[in-house]
This record gives structure tokens, sequence and C-alpha cells, in this order.
């Protein structure tokens, strides 16, 4: 409970495409398919950050129970938007928090991504072209020897 924030370890989210409310029926499917979290943003900014060899972790401030709950009645825009101010407030203590926390030097990642492009690429390196090496560089260096 860093920052006197309530969390929940683990869970699987679904990104669906927004902006929308689930149906009953597509609320009933994510969750029995056992999707803890539904949003529509996080799984572009996973992918990428993945590919930059970015450790990455979601912290999914949620702002609502989907449609599927018993105990809780239809969702507005105006609860979501209220809900959404107070998490945004929490963000920013989070965030500050992490910033002054995180250690400058750490372990190598435990799943790897920081080493992710070491069996990524495909292209020959006599096939790559110089100039998009060089656009490459700040994110694929490492492996590309820019």
């Amino acid at each position: 409970m860093a920052e006197g924030i309530p969390i929940v370890r683990d869970g699987t989210y679904v990104c669906i495409e927004g902006p929308q409310f689930s149906t009953l029926a597509e609320s009933l499917t994510y969750k029995g398919l056992g999707y803890a979290v539904i949003g529509m943003t996080n799984m572009p900014e996973a992918k990428l950050a993945r590919e930059a060899e970015i450790c990455y972790a979601t912290v999914a401030m949620v702002t609502d129970f989907d449609c599927w709950h018993p105990d809780h009645d239809a969702v507005t825009v105006q609860d979501i938007v209220r809900v959404l101010n107070a998490n945004a407030g929490k963000a920013a203590r989070l965030v500050a928090r992490l910033a002054r926390d995180l250690p400058r030097e750490h372990e190598p990642c435990p799943i790897g991504s920081d080493r992710a492009l070491d069996t990524a690429l495909i292209t020959a390196p006599e096939a790559r072209e110089a100039s998009l090496l060089k656009k490459l560089d700040a994110v694929a260096g490492r492996v590309l020897g820019s």
C-alpha cells in the first residue's frame, strides 16, 4: 500500500477498442476468460517498451466495475470522470514515490525484457540500411551495433 493506495497484485489485462463500455455478453466473456482488468490503452505501450528493452509494469487504476458485477449500478461518464480525477492524484503520488525510491542501479530484468532483442532480429547485418540503423540507435543500438 505505497502512498496509501490499496493494491491487488497480478491479474490479466485485456485491451479493447474504445471508447466504449462492454456489453453484458462481452463483459461475461472477458470474465469467463479470466481477465481481471479491461482497458483501452496499455497494450501498445507494453509492446513498444518490450521492443525498446524497457522493463514494464502496468499500474491499472480502475475507474469502475464492469456491467456483470451484481453489487454495482450502471456506470455513467460522470462517475468515471469523478474516479478518474481521484486516480490522477494517486498516480501523481505513486510516480513521485517511484522516482524517489527506484534505485539507479538494479538487478537485470527477471523475465529478460532488458535482453528482448537478442533473438528478435532476422534481417542479416549486411542487409541493414545505415540510415535506418542510425534512426534505431536509441532503442536498438545495443544489438544493431550502430
